[in-house]
Protein backbone atom coordinates (compact mmCIF):
# COMPACT_ATOMS: atom_id res chain seq x y z
CA UNK A 1 0.00 0.00 0.00
CA UNK A 2 3.25 2.26 -0.24
CA UNK A 3 3.08 2.90 3.72
CA UNK A 4 5.51 3.08 5.89
CA UNK A 5 5.68 0.15 8.82
CA UNK A 6 5.32 3.35 11.07
CA UNK A 7 2.17 4.71 10.19
CA UNK A 8 0.57 1.12 9.55
CA UNK A 9 1.49 0.35 13.33
CA UNK A 10 0.37 3.63 14.21
CA UNK A 11 -3.41 2.65 12.92
CA UNK A 12 -3.32 -0.44 14.25
CA UNK A 13 -2.28 1.07 18.07
CA UNK A 14 -4.99 3.53 17.76
CA UNK A 15 -7.44 0.85 16.86
CA UNK A 16 -5.96 -1.27 19.60
CA UNK A 17 -6.88 1.68 22.05
CA UNK A 18 -10.67 1.91 20.82
CA UNK A 19 -11.09 -2.00 21.17
CA UNK A 20 -12.01 -2.97 17.75
CA UNK A 21 -8.68 -4.97 17.36
CA UNK A 22 -6.26 -6.76 20.00
CA UNK A 23 -2.48 -7.03 19.67
CA UNK A 24 -0.79 -10.40 20.07
CA UNK A 25 2.71 -10.14 20.86
CA UNK A 26 5.29 -12.29 18.82
CA UNK A 27 2.06 -13.11 16.29
CA UNK A 28 0.18 -9.75 15.12
CA UNK A 29 -2.72 -7.55 15.11
CA UNK A 30 -6.50 -9.84 15.23
CA UNK A 31 -10.21 -8.04 14.84
CA UNK A 32 -11.58 -8.16 18.77
CA UNK A 33 -14.86 -9.60 17.07
CA UNK A 34 -18.54 -8.41 15.80
CA UNK A 35 -19.37 -5.36 16.81
CA UNK A 36 -22.43 -5.08 18.77
CA UNK A 37 -25.07 -3.60 16.10
CA UNK A 38 -26.18 -0.10 16.47
CA UNK A 39 -29.73 0.21 17.20
CA UNK A 40 -30.90 3.73 15.57
CA UNK A 41 -33.92 3.53 16.56
CA UNK A 42 -32.99 3.73 20.45
CA UNK A 43 -31.05 6.73 20.25
CA UNK A 44 -32.93 10.30 21.17
CA UNK A 45 -35.33 11.00 24.11
CA UNK A 46 -38.18 8.25 24.72
CA UNK A 47 -41.13 9.69 24.35
CA UNK A 48 -43.20 7.64 26.65
CA UNK A 49 -41.18 8.10 29.70
CA UNK A 50 -43.63 8.96 32.67
CA UNK A 51 -43.25 12.73 33.48
CA UNK A 52 -41.97 13.04 36.63
CA UNK A 53 -38.98 15.68 38.05
CA UNK A 54 -36.26 13.65 36.11
CA UNK A 55 -38.90 13.99 32.69
CA UNK A 56 -37.21 17.40 31.25
CA UNK A 57 -33.26 16.13 32.14
CA UNK A 58 -33.32 13.31 30.50
CA UNK A 59 -35.80 15.01 27.52
CA UNK A 60 -32.97 17.43 27.01
CA UNK A 61 -29.85 15.47 27.71
CA UNK A 62 -30.54 12.67 25.10
CA UNK A 63 -31.74 14.51 22.43
CA UNK A 64 -29.34 16.10 19.39
CA UNK A 65 -29.06 18.69 18.34
CA UNK A 66 -31.88 19.24 16.18
CA UNK A 67 -34.07 19.30 19.16
CA UNK A 68 -35.31 22.45 20.23
CA UNK A 69 -35.29 22.81 24.29
CA UNK A 70 -37.22 25.81 25.62
CA UNK A 71 -37.81 23.65 28.61
CA UNK A 72 -34.04 23.12 30.37
CA UNK A 73 -32.56 24.74 32.08
CA UNK A 74 -29.25 26.14 30.77
CA UNK A 75 -28.19 28.30 28.30
CA UNK A 76 -27.23 27.33 24.50
CA UNK A 77 -23.79 26.43 23.71
CA UNK A 78 -22.91 30.22 22.16
CA UNK A 79 -24.10 32.20 24.84
CA UNK A 80 -21.85 30.41 27.56
CA UNK A 81 -18.01 31.78 27.46
CA UNK A 82 -16.57 29.26 25.43
CA UNK A 83 -13.57 31.84 24.34
CA UNK A 84 -12.86 32.54 28.23
CA UNK A 85 -12.60 28.35 28.82
CA UNK A 86 -10.52 27.73 25.15
CA UNK A 87 -8.34 30.73 27.34
CA UNK A 88 -8.13 29.05 30.31
CA UNK A 89 -7.19 25.10 28.63
CA UNK A 90 -4.81 26.66 27.03
CA UNK A 91 -2.87 27.87 30.04
CA UNK A 92 -3.42 25.25 31.53
CA UNK A 93 -1.47 22.84 28.59
CA UNK A 94 1.48 24.74 29.92
CA UNK A 95 1.04 24.21 33.66
CA UNK A 96 3.16 22.29 36.13
CA UNK A 97 2.59 18.57 35.41
CA UNK A 98 1.30 18.62 39.30
CA UNK A 99 -1.74 20.77 38.15
CA UNK A 100 -2.44 18.35 35.56
CA UNK A 101 -1.80 14.44 36.84
CA UNK A 102 -2.63 15.21 41.01
CA UNK A 103 -5.50 14.71 43.05
CA UNK A 104 -7.20 18.54 44.60
CA UNK A 105 -6.65 18.72 48.18
CA UNK A 106 -9.86 17.90 50.44
CA UNK A 107 -11.05 21.67 50.49
CA UNK A 108 -9.98 22.13 46.73
CA UNK A 109 -8.26 24.81 45.10
CA UNK A 110 -7.03 27.06 47.08
CA UNK A 111 -6.84 30.01 44.78
CA UNK A 112 -10.61 29.64 44.11
CA UNK A 113 -11.57 29.44 47.32
CA UNK A 114 -10.03 32.66 48.51
CA UNK A 115 -11.66 33.87 44.95
CA UNK A 116 -14.84 32.86 46.32
CA UNK A 117 -14.25 34.10 49.23
CA UNK A 118 -13.82 37.62 47.88
CA UNK A 119 -16.85 37.63 46.40
CA UNK A 120 -18.96 36.20 48.66
CA UNK A 121 -17.78 39.01 51.11
CA UNK A 122 -19.29 41.60 48.37
CA UNK A 123 -22.52 39.95 48.55
CA UNK A 124 -22.42 40.46 52.47
CA UNK A 125 -21.16 36.84 53.40
CA UNK A 126 -18.50 36.52 55.81
CA UNK A 127 -16.56 33.42 54.36
CA UNK A 128 -13.21 32.87 54.60
CA UNK A 129 -11.40 30.26 52.09
CA UNK A 130 -11.23 28.10 54.98
CA UNK A 131 -15.09 28.07 55.57
CA UNK A 132 -15.79 27.54 51.50
CA UNK A 133 -15.28 23.08 50.37
CA UNK A 134 -15.03 22.82 46.49
CA UNK A 135 -17.82 20.25 45.33
CA UNK A 136 -17.58 18.42 41.28
CA UNK A 137 -21.05 20.11 41.02
CA UNK A 138 -23.85 22.35 42.44
CA UNK A 139 -25.83 18.99 42.46
CA UNK A 140 -23.36 17.16 44.61
CA UNK A 141 -23.10 19.86 47.01
CA UNK A 142 -26.92 19.66 47.70
CA UNK A 143 -25.94 15.69 47.86
CA UNK A 144 -22.78 16.03 50.22
CA UNK A 145 -25.14 18.47 52.59
CA UNK A 146 -28.44 15.80 52.31
CA UNK A 147 -25.92 12.34 53.40
CA UNK A 148 -24.50 15.31 56.09
CA UNK A 149 -27.45 16.21 57.86
CA UNK A 150 -30.41 13.88 56.68
CA UNK A 151 -31.46 10.15 57.62
CA UNK A 152 -34.66 8.57 55.97
CA UNK A 153 -37.80 9.64 57.40
CA UNK A 154 -36.64 13.35 58.11
CA UNK A 155 -38.86 16.07 56.80
CA UNK A 156 -37.62 18.37 54.11
CA UNK A 157 -39.31 21.79 52.56
CA UNK A 158 -38.81 22.73 49.22
CA UNK A 159 -40.69 25.66 47.38
CA UNK A 160 -43.92 24.93 45.41
CA UNK A 161 -42.95 25.31 42.37
CA UNK A 162 -39.51 24.29 42.68
CA UNK A 163 -36.12 23.03 40.78
CA UNK A 164 -37.11 19.47 40.14
CA UNK A 165 -33.91 17.71 41.01
CA UNK A 166 -34.21 18.73 44.05
CA UNK A 167 -37.20 16.46 44.18
CA UNK A 168 -35.68 13.65 42.51
CA UNK A 169 -32.23 13.91 44.65
CA UNK A 170 -34.47 13.94 47.80
CA UNK A 171 -36.87 10.76 46.89
CA UNK A 172 -32.92 9.32 47.07
CA UNK A 173 -32.76 10.20 50.23
CA UNK A 174 -35.88 8.04 51.50
CA UNK A 175 -36.98 11.82 53.04
CA UNK A 176 -40.31 13.15 53.39
CA UNK A 177 -40.58 16.62 51.45
CA UNK A 178 -43.14 19.23 52.15
CA UNK A 179 -43.78 21.91 49.08
CA UNK A 180 -44.55 25.68 50.84
CA UNK A 181 -46.35 27.80 48.14
CA UNK A 182 -43.64 29.97 46.68
CA UNK A 183 -44.83 33.82 45.96
CA UNK A 184 -43.58 36.81 43.78
CA UNK A 185 -41.46 37.93 47.13
CA UNK A 186 -40.44 34.28 48.32
CA UNK A 187 -42.19 31.74 50.13
CA UNK A 188 -45.65 32.30 51.66
CA UNK A 189 -44.49 32.76 55.61
CA UNK A 190 -47.56 31.90 57.13
CA UNK A 191 -47.75 28.48 55.38
CA UNK A 192 -43.76 28.25 56.17
CA UNK A 193 -44.59 29.08 59.58
CA UNK A 194 -46.85 26.16 59.94
CA UNK A 195 -45.34 23.65 58.36
CA UNK A 196 -42.12 24.06 60.79
CA UNK A 197 -44.85 23.50 63.62
CA UNK A 198 -46.28 21.04 61.89
CA UNK A 199 -43.61 19.32 60.47
CA UNK A 200 -40.61 19.56 62.35
CA UNK A 201 -38.29 19.64 58.90
CA UNK A 202 -34.78 19.28 59.51
CA UNK A 203 -34.07 21.14 55.93
CA UNK A 204 -35.46 23.86 53.76
CA UNK A 205 -33.78 24.09 50.53
CA UNK A 206 -34.21 27.41 48.14
CA UNK A 207 -32.84 30.07 45.53
CA UNK A 208 -32.66 33.15 46.94
CA UNK A 209 -31.79 35.14 43.65
CA UNK A 210 -33.69 34.25 40.98
CA UNK A 211 -35.89 31.70 41.43
CA UNK A 212 -36.52 28.61 39.87
CA UNK A 213 -38.76 28.19 37.71
CA UNK A 214 -40.53 31.17 38.88
CA UNK A 215 -38.17 33.94 38.54
CA UNK A 216 -39.28 35.95 41.54
CA UNK A 217 -36.35 37.63 43.90
CA UNK A 218 -36.66 37.10 47.85
CA UNK A 219 -37.76 40.24 49.00
CA UNK A 220 -35.95 41.73 52.37
CA UNK A 221 -39.16 41.45 54.18
CA UNK A 222 -39.79 38.09 53.89
CA UNK A 223 -35.75 36.59 54.57
CA UNK A 224 -35.90 38.38 57.84
CA UNK A 225 -38.91 36.64 58.94
CA UNK A 226 -38.20 33.56 57.59
CA UNK A 227 -34.97 33.41 59.72
CA UNK A 228 -36.96 34.96 62.07
CA UNK A 229 -39.10 31.60 62.09
CA UNK A 230 -36.42 29.46 61.19
CA UNK A 231 -34.58 30.77 64.95
CA UNK A 232 -37.15 28.97 66.40
CA UNK A 233 -36.42 25.72 65.51
CA UNK A 234 -34.11 23.63 64.42
CA UNK A 235 -34.01 24.19 60.78
CA UNK A 236 -31.05 24.25 58.56
CA UNK A 237 -31.23 26.67 55.20
CA UNK A 238 -29.92 24.95 52.01
CA UNK A 239 -29.23 28.53 50.05
CA UNK A 240 -28.54 27.63 46.04
CA UNK A 241 -27.21 30.59 44.74
CA UNK A 242 -26.63 28.89 40.88
CA UNK A 243 -27.77 32.05 39.21
CA UNK A 244 -25.76 34.86 40.68
CA UNK A 245 -23.93 36.64 38.02
CA UNK A 246 -27.34 36.96 35.99
CA UNK A 247 -28.80 39.57 38.50
CA UNK A 248 -28.99 42.93 37.48
CA UNK A 249 -29.59 44.08 40.83
CA UNK A 250 -28.38 41.85 43.69
CA UNK A 251 -31.26 40.18 46.05
CA UNK A 252 -30.94 39.34 49.66
CA UNK A 253 -29.06 36.52 50.82
CA UNK A 254 -29.74 34.47 53.62
CA UNK A 255 -26.57 34.05 54.04
CA UNK A 256 -25.42 37.33 54.74
CA UNK A 257 -28.39 38.12 57.17
CA UNK A 258 -27.70 34.75 59.61
CA UNK A 259 -23.77 34.63 58.88
CA UNK A 260 -23.71 31.03 57.78
CA UNK A 261 -25.00 30.00 60.67
CA UNK A 262 -27.70 28.16 59.85
CA UNK A 263 -27.56 28.66 56.13
CA UNK A 264 -25.12 26.73 54.29
CA UNK A 265 -24.49 28.60 50.88
CA UNK A 266 -23.65 26.44 47.95
CA UNK A 267 -23.22 27.63 44.11
CA UNK A 268 -21.78 26.45 40.37
CA UNK A 269 -20.80 27.71 37.60
CA UNK A 270 -22.14 25.26 34.81
CA UNK A 271 -25.23 28.51 33.90
CA UNK A 272 -22.74 30.53 32.83
CA UNK A 273 -19.16 29.43 31.72
CA UNK A 274 -19.27 25.59 31.01
CA UNK A 275 -21.33 22.51 32.23
CA UNK A 276 -18.69 20.61 30.86
CA UNK A 277 -16.48 21.91 34.01
CA UNK A 278 -18.20 20.47 36.89
CA UNK A 279 -17.28 22.76 39.80
CA UNK A 280 -19.11 23.93 42.61
CA UNK A 281 -19.24 24.87 46.13
CA UNK A 282 -20.30 25.00 49.53
CA UNK A 283 -19.75 27.00 52.63
CA UNK A 284 -21.17 26.88 56.06
CA UNK A 285 -19.94 26.87 59.49
CA UNK A 286 -16.13 26.13 59.94
CA UNK A 287 -17.35 22.43 62.11
CA UNK A 288 -19.95 21.84 59.45
CA UNK A 289 -17.12 21.95 56.70
CA UNK A 290 -14.82 19.78 58.63
CA UNK A 291 -17.33 16.94 58.10
CA UNK A 292 -18.46 17.90 54.88
CA UNK A 293 -15.01 17.47 54.23
CA UNK A 294 -14.52 13.98 55.33
CA UNK A 295 -17.92 12.94 53.37
CA UNK A 296 -16.15 14.02 50.29
CA UNK A 297 -13.26 12.31 50.44
CA UNK A 298 -15.29 9.21 51.53
CA UNK A 299 -17.28 9.59 48.80
CA UNK A 300 -15.28 10.94 45.49
CA UNK A 301 -11.81 10.94 47.14
CA UNK A 302 -9.75 14.31 46.66
CA UNK A 303 -11.45 15.79 43.63
CA UNK A 304 -9.50 17.53 40.43
CA UNK A 305 -7.74 20.12 40.07
CA UNK A 306 -7.97 20.78 36.38
CA UNK A 307 -11.47 22.11 36.15
CA UNK A 308 -11.30 24.36 39.34
CA UNK A 309 -7.87 25.66 37.73
CA UNK A 310 -9.43 26.43 34.49
CA UNK A 311 -12.80 27.78 36.00
CA UNK A 312 -10.88 30.56 38.06
CA UNK A 313 -8.86 31.62 35.07
CA UNK A 314 -12.06 32.07 33.21
CA UNK A 315 -13.56 33.91 36.22
CA UNK A 316 -10.22 36.36 36.90
CA UNK A 317 -9.96 37.14 33.01
CA UNK A 318 -11.28 40.63 32.03
CA UNK A 319 -13.39 38.78 29.66
CA UNK A 320 -16.01 37.63 31.94
CA UNK A 321 -17.05 40.56 33.44
CA UNK A 322 -17.84 41.46 29.84
CA UNK A 323 -18.93 38.73 28.80
CA UNK A 324 -21.95 38.37 31.69
CA UNK A 325 -22.77 41.74 30.56
CA UNK A 326 -23.55 40.94 27.01
CA UNK A 327 -25.76 37.93 28.48
CA UNK A 328 -27.85 39.78 31.29
CA UNK A 329 -28.74 42.19 28.27
CA UNK A 330 -29.42 39.44 25.61
CA UNK A 331 -31.62 37.75 28.19
CA UNK A 332 -33.45 40.77 28.89
CA UNK A 333 -33.83 41.22 25.18
CA UNK A 334 -35.77 37.30 24.61
CA UNK A 335 -37.29 37.92 28.08
CA UNK A 336 -39.51 40.80 26.43
CA UNK A 337 -39.44 39.11 22.91
CA UNK A 338 -41.09 35.70 24.45
CA UNK A 339 -43.99 37.54 26.28
CA UNK A 340 -45.09 38.72 23.59
CA UNK A 341 -45.01 35.71 21.15
CA UNK A 342 -46.60 33.97 24.60
CA UNK A 343 -49.20 36.20 24.89
CA UNK A 344 -50.02 35.88 21.34
CA UNK A 345 -51.25 32.39 21.63
CA UNK A 346 -53.05 32.61 24.65
CA UNK A 347 -50.07 32.10 27.18
CA UNK A 348 -49.74 34.40 30.38
CA UNK A 349 -46.58 35.17 32.21
CA UNK A 350 -46.72 34.25 36.11
CA UNK A 351 -45.03 37.26 36.10
CA UNK A 352 -42.05 39.30 34.04
CA UNK A 353 -38.48 38.54 36.01
CA UNK A 354 -36.06 41.66 36.42
CA UNK A 355 -33.47 39.11 35.14
CA UNK A 356 -32.29 35.47 34.55
CA UNK A 357 -33.34 33.30 31.68
CA UNK A 358 -36.88 31.96 32.68
CA UNK A 359 -40.42 32.43 32.41
CA UNK A 360 -43.32 30.55 34.73
CA UNK A 361 -46.38 30.83 32.27
CA UNK A 362 -50.14 29.39 32.81
CA UNK A 363 -52.03 27.76 29.94
CA UNK A 364 -55.03 28.70 28.66
CA UNK A 365 -57.78 27.36 31.56
CA UNK A 366 -58.04 23.68 31.39
CA UNK A 367 -55.23 22.79 29.12
CA UNK A 368 -52.94 19.97 30.89
CA UNK A 369 -49.11 20.89 30.36
CA UNK A 370 -48.57 17.75 30.22
CA UNK A 371 -50.63 16.21 27.13
CA UNK A 372 -48.84 19.61 25.58
CA UNK A 373 -45.43 18.70 25.88
CA UNK A 374 -45.66 14.91 24.91
CA UNK A 375 -47.46 16.38 21.66
CA UNK A 376 -44.68 19.07 21.33
CA UNK A 377 -41.87 16.37 22.02
CA UNK A 378 -43.00 14.52 18.76
CA UNK A 379 -42.27 17.52 16.92
CA UNK A 380 -38.95 17.86 18.53
CA UNK A 381 -39.52 20.57 21.11
CA UNK A 382 -38.64 19.98 24.82
CA UNK A 383 -41.14 21.27 26.95
CA UNK A 384 -41.05 21.78 31.04
CA UNK A 385 -44.16 20.50 32.55
CA UNK A 386 -45.74 22.64 35.39
CA UNK A 387 -45.89 19.83 37.86
CA UNK A 388 -42.32 18.41 37.40
CA UNK A 389 -41.82 21.28 39.66
CA UNK A 390 -44.60 20.97 42.19
CA UNK A 391 -44.61 18.73 45.01
CA UNK A 392 -48.83 19.50 45.12
CA UNK A 393 -49.06 18.66 41.98
CA UNK A 394 -50.79 22.10 41.93
CA UNK A 395 -48.88 23.04 38.31
CA UNK A 396 -50.69 21.27 35.81
CA UNK A 397 -51.53 24.18 34.03
CA UNK A 398 -48.22 26.27 33.95
CA UNK A 399 -44.67 25.38 31.65
CA UNK A 400 -41.38 26.64 32.30
CA UNK A 401 -39.88 28.56 29.06
CA UNK A 402 -35.96 29.43 28.96
CA UNK A 403 -36.06 32.35 26.99
CA UNK A 404 -32.57 31.95 25.71
CA UNK A 405 -33.52 28.94 24.29
CA UNK A 406 -36.54 29.57 22.59
CA UNK A 407 -35.21 32.13 20.28
CA UNK A 408 -36.23 29.92 17.29
CA UNK A 409 -40.05 30.46 16.45
CA UNK A 410 -40.45 26.95 15.57
CA UNK A 411 -41.14 26.81 19.17
CA UNK A 412 -43.96 28.44 19.41
CA UNK A 413 -45.71 27.47 15.95
CA UNK A 414 -45.30 23.72 17.78
CA UNK A 415 -46.74 25.24 20.78
CA UNK A 416 -49.61 27.33 18.72
CA UNK A 417 -50.29 23.80 17.05
CA UNK A 418 -50.56 21.79 20.32
CA UNK A 419 -52.57 24.18 22.16
CA UNK A 420 -55.52 24.39 18.76
CA UNK A 421 -55.61 20.61 19.00
CA UNK A 422 -55.65 20.07 22.75
CA UNK A 423 -58.89 23.31 22.74
CA UNK A 424 -60.17 21.42 19.68
CA UNK A 425 -60.58 17.96 21.55
CA UNK A 426 -62.28 19.58 24.48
Amino acid sequence: MRLSVSTVLEAYERLVAEGIITSRPGSGFYVSGPAAPLALTEIGPKLDREVDPLWVSRQSLDSDSSTLKPGCGWLPPTWLYEAGVRRALRAQARANTIELTEYATPLGHPGLRQYLSRRMTAAGIEASPERIMLTESGTQAIDLICRFLLAPGDTVLVDDPCYFNFHALLKAHRVQVIGVPYTRNGPDIDRFGAALKEHSPRLYITNSGIHNPTGAVLSPVTAHRLLKLADSSDLIIVEDDIFADFEVNAAPRLAAFDGLSRVIHIGSFSKTISASLRCGYIAARPDWIESLTDLKIATSFGGGRLAADVVLTALTHSGYRKHMEVVRLRLAEEIERSVTRLKAIGIEPWLIPQAGMFLWCRLPEGIDAITIARASLKEGVVLAPGNAFSQSLSARDFLRFNVAQSTDPRVFDVLGRALAEEGLCR
